[in-house]
């Protein structure tokens, strides 16, 4: 941290601004806005993303990236360098990585369309932060053959990515290999907060009750150890309630005396006197002048027949359907069948008659139809 800070005290001076040796123009719009980012990305203090311009020139930054936590790249450090051309932030920088990763090639300008390589999607609204941040998204894609990209194993990837925090690259002068060398360690310092922010982004993902119930966890105090463990002669206050009550009915008196004595042999206990049985009162029995108004009348009443009492109380039986006698309905059937003759006979003596009318002509007509005057057949 201390090798760090010295590298970024030979380029800002106390009041923020960026010293820049006499051959950069400070008016220049491109070392204008070099010089606002490298202020903001000092400002910042990103966990996962350290940058710094380079002592001799200002368009040549060194740059270290963690790799995500939930990925193959998972705390991995990855240094590289960004070059900036002279058109700077009308035209995109170039990336080149110097520590290995299964994703990218070392050394080469890798082809991303934040980079170089596509300079028709590049926006001047972009800064070298979010391009960084891009890149570290750009990482857990797959490379589909682009120029500059790798598509190794996972199992490679998490192996390239414990190696990577090991030991830095070694790249260019002494002095910048000092500076990658203070980058390299302020990364693992700061581990532990960029654990802490990809936590609550998680708990963010999950939802509002995934962020209470991890803040409820903790803000509840942990057991204090004098709780768990009493010191000895000492009992919590249950477990003395509990030993009291045994104590409490040991010291009762003696006195009492149990419901079933002790049987002796020398005594025959006596037999138990049998419970009275309780038989329910008859009923009260009516007067005795009421008793001779009911003989009187029932000897006044004449005594109707068993059976006609039984008639009597049977119930009424529902009245059958008559039925007609069959002789009534064999004459209606015989007067039917008699005017149905009659007819018959009637229309078959009309149609005799017609017969007999159309063949009985009379002779002399019949000879008169059959033969012309003075012509004889």
């Amino acid at each position: 941290m201390q090798q760090f800070a010295i590298a970024w005290s030979r380029l800002v001076h106390a009041d923020g601004t960026v010293f820049m040796s006499g051959r950069w123009n400070t008016r220049n719009a491109g070392v204008k806005r070099i010089q606002q980012e490298l202020r903001e990305i000092s400002r910042e203090d990103d966990p996962d993303i350290l940058a710094q311009a380079i002592e001799d020139n200002i368009f040549e930054w060194h740059f270290v990236i963690r790799g995500a936590w939930d990925s193959e790249f998972e705390g991995g450090i990855y240094h590289g360098r960004i070059l900036m051309p002279a058109e700077y932030p009308f035209k995109p920088p170039a990336f080149v990585m110097l520590t290995p990763s299964g994703r990218f090639e070392t050394g080469v300008k890798i082809c991303l369309s934040i980079s170089s390589h596509h300079p028709e999607s590049w926006q001047p609204s972009w800064s070298v932060r979010s391009a960084l941040v891009a890149l570290i998204a750009f990482m857990q894609t797959p490379g589909n053959g682009a120029l500059g990209s790798l598509d190794h194993p996972t199992e490679a990837r998490r192996q390239m990515a414990a190696e990577s925090r090991v030991l830095p690259p070694r790249f260019g002068t002494e002095e910048r290999r000092e500076l990658i060398a203070a980058m390299h360690q302020r990364m693992l310092e700061l581990e532990p907060r960029s654990r802490a922010v990809c936590c609550q982004e998680r708990v963010a993902d999950a939802g509002p009750e995934a962020a209470e119930a991890a803040a409820i966890a903790q803000a509840r105090p942990p057991a204090s150890p004098q709780a768990a463990v009493q010191p000895e002669g000492q009992q919590p206050p249950l477990q003395e309630a509990a030993q009291q009550q045994p104590q409490q009915q040991q010291q009762q008196p003696a006195e009492v005396v149990p419901l079933v004595p002790a049987a002796r042999p020398d005594v025959v206990p006596a037999a138990p006197e049998p419970a009275p049985v309780l038989v329910p009162a008859a009923p009260a029995t009516p007067a005795e002048p009421e008793l001779r108004q009911r003989a009187a009348a029932a000897a006044a009443s004449p005594v109707a027949p068993p059976m006609a009492a039984a008639q009597e109380a049977a119930p009424a039986e529902l009245p059958q359907p008559q039925h007609r006698h069959g002789n009534a309905t064999s004459w209606e059937d015989r007067g039917l069948t008699y005017l149905a003759v009659l007819l018959a006979l009637c229309i078959a003596a009309l149609l005799a008659r017609k017969v007999l009318v159309a063949f009985t002509f009379n002779s002399d007509d019949l000879f008169n139809f059959n033969h012309v005057e003075g012509v004889e057949l």
